[in-house]
């Protein structure tokens, strides 16, 4: 049920990054998932170097996380790109 819940937030991370971001991403469903679960793991690492604590739960902290994590992601896959 976890890799289940880690997908569908992967999911929603994804798509928001791609909607916040402006700009014209050509990615299908997989890419969008790969790039919110990105974004979970940037976002989980920042929150652990800021607030040096494990984050073990489900909160709404964590999916703010990984949309910050997914923006980020996003930005240096498109500067990258270039």
């Amino acid at each position: 049920m976890d890799i289940l819940w880690f997908l569908i937030v992967g999911l929603v991370a994804g798509l928001i990054a791609r909607a916040v971001v402006p700009g014209k991403d050509a990615m299908g469903l997989i890419p969008t998932v790969i790039l919110g679960i990105v974004g979970s793991v940037v976002g989980g690492l920042l929150a652990v170097l800021l607030t040096d604590r494990k984050f073990d739960d489900f909160t709404p902290a964590k999916i703010f996380g990984s949309i910050l994590g997914a923006i980020i992601a996003l930005l240096v896959y498109r500067r990258m790109k270039k």
